[in-house]
């Protein structure tokens, strides 16, 4: 997988105001309205991990989640991470009918 530019990770970020680029990964912080919603959100998020072979580091204190991404075989952000961040989205913040 091939590492992005910064102009098209920018161009990408556009469509995900919740992530920022930082010291070569995505980042996102994620407030829930508790600890058992977060953790919810985190298995979910699991599984799409598992099925894309794709891990992020995360951390969670009580209601909070942050997650950072970056593909570590090529040493930066690729089309992968951009795959997990939209996987993520459709978990974190769901669509209103």
């Amino acid at each position: 997988m091939e590492k992005l530019s910064q102009n098209d990770i920018e161009k990408n970020l556009l469509n995900y105001s919740e992530w920022y680029y930082q010291d070569n990964a995505l980042h996102a912080e994620f407030e829930f309205d508790n600890f058992k919603d977060c953790f919810s959100a985190m298995s979910r998020i699991a599984f799409e991990c598992e099925a894309l072979n794709h891990h992020p580091n995360w951390s969670n204190v009580y209601n909070v989640l942050n997650i950072s991404l970056s593909t570590h075989d090529a040493n930066g952000v690729t089309a992968k991470d951009f795959e997990l961040v939209k996987a993520i989205e459709a978990i974190v913040e769901p669509e209103e009918d």
